[in-house]
């Protein structure tokens, strides 16, 4: 049976919340800035790893003025195990800066006013958007641009034309969580290396099973 992207990106949504009957965030946080803060170290890095960076980080700077205020080569310090901790420590201390100052300590619930902080992208700024301010997000994370590519939804690799591939595939309203169980499903099954086609409940409409 064929199955157009709408009817393929429906059905991924259905498959994935039987599969995830809960959708959360892989990374571990308390207040809003703190998820902003967590997804600024998760690039190039693990969330398992950020996960134990921040359980730390957090308790040292438990507020955004202490963040605000840090001290540069203590905080690199601090951030050193997620990698690129020069650029990651300066942006999360001119994001806090920015926040305080301009926002008054709260976090922006528009795309344009996200990208205006430090270190912020599409990718940060939609899972904040999702999360925090619960509306329509699409999180074009590896996992996501690998698996909606195997499943024939985009032929892009571009995290800003994959958004926009899949923008009208998927429902506003379940977008956020299809983006959390997709990372989920990445993991556990479409890995990148090995992916474990034998035992995925979406090879009906997947084009790179109907492939092998």
């Amino acid at each position: 049976m064929a199955y157009t992207k709408e009817e393929t990106a429906l059905r991924a949504c259905d498959i994935l919340e039987e599969i995830y009957p809960e959708s959360v965030c892989a990374l571990k946080y308390e207040k809003p800035y703190e998820l902003l803060i967590a997804v600024r170290l998760s690039a190039q890095c693990t969330d398992a790893r950020v996960n134990i960076v921040t359980e730390s980080l957090f308790k040292k700077y438990p507020t955004l003025e202490s963040f605000a205020e840090a001290e540069l080569s203590e905080l690199e310090q601090d951030v050193k195990p997620c990698g690129f901790y020069r650029t990651k420590a300066e942006s999360i201390i001119g994001m806090a800066k920015r926040l305080i100052e301009v926002y008054d300590s709260r976090i922006p619930d528009t795309m344009e006013e996200l990208l205006t902080l430090p270190g912020v992208g599409r990718k940060t700024a939609n899972l904040i958007l999702g999360d925090v301010y619960g509306k329509p997000a699409i999180v074009t994370d590896t996992h996501f641009i690998r698996i909606t590519g195997r499943l024939g939804l985009t032929q892009n690799k571009e995290p800003e034309k994959v958004e926009r591939d899949l923008r009208p595939l998927v429902p506003p309203e379940r977008s956020s969580d299809f983006c959390h169980r997709i990372v989920q499903f990445g993991r556990d099954t479409c890995t990148a290396r090995k992916p474990k086609c034998s035992e995925c409940r979406m090879q009906e409409i997947c084009a790179y099973f109907k492939k092998l």
